[in-house]
């Protein structure tokens, strides 16, 4: 008599890893957070030509305690990098951040004192998102990325301790007087 006689039809198997991953990447919750140009590239991901609703994600969350998914559309500016961390900070675990354009990614044009150079310094970065703008198909590419991802990574795996250590490396890396004006 083997397994398959003793299990009822249709019964399937998988790991609790396998199942976790699948249910947090057919629920991410992206959180509103356009700055620029590259949001109004969100924003049409979201209607109906693109119809972000077929991956569970047709709202974006207006409270950051609601979202696990940041999606940084545009360039940060010094000013409002803090602003950003916090916003992070108050996600539920897990959570992912998408850097959505050159902007947000490196600084894009914007090579100067008042832009962050790159929202990597801010917070941790899952996907980055090239172009200048890049279109709501790039947008959707980069979440059907994120959702490999997410099916893959292991529960065992601490997130939070290996994002602890990607942000000491980053701020080992800088100046001083640039962490301040960042993260004061």
């Amino acid at each position: 008599m083997g397994l398959e006689e003793k299990l009822p039809s249709g019964f399937a198997l998988t790991t609790v890893e396998n199942l976790a991953g699948y249910m947090r990447k057919n629920s991410l919750w992206p959180a509103t957070f356009g700055l620029a140009c590259c949001a109004i590239e969100m924003m049409a991901a979201g209607a109906g030509r693109y119809d972000l609703a077929r991956f569970g994600m047709e709202v974006f969350r207006a409270s950051p305690r609601q979202a696990d998914l940041m999606i940084v559309a545009g360039r940060v500016s010094n000013k409002m990098a803090p602003v950003l961390r916090q916003i992070y900070d108050q996600m539920a675990e897990p959570k992912w951040v998408i850097a959505m354009g050159a902007c947000a990614s490196s600084g894009g044009m914007f090579n100067n004192y008042a832009i962050v150079q790159g929202v990597d310094h801010v917070v941790p970065v899952d996907i980055y998102l090239p172009g200048c703008p890049p279109r709501p198909e790039q947008l959707m590419d980069a979440i059907l990325k994120l959702h490999e991802h997410i099916s893959n990574e292991k529960l065992g795996v601490n997130r939070e301790q290996v994002i602890r250590e990607v942000e000491a490396a980053a701020l080992a890396a800088k100046p001083t007087h640039q962490i301040h004006g960042l993260l004061a």
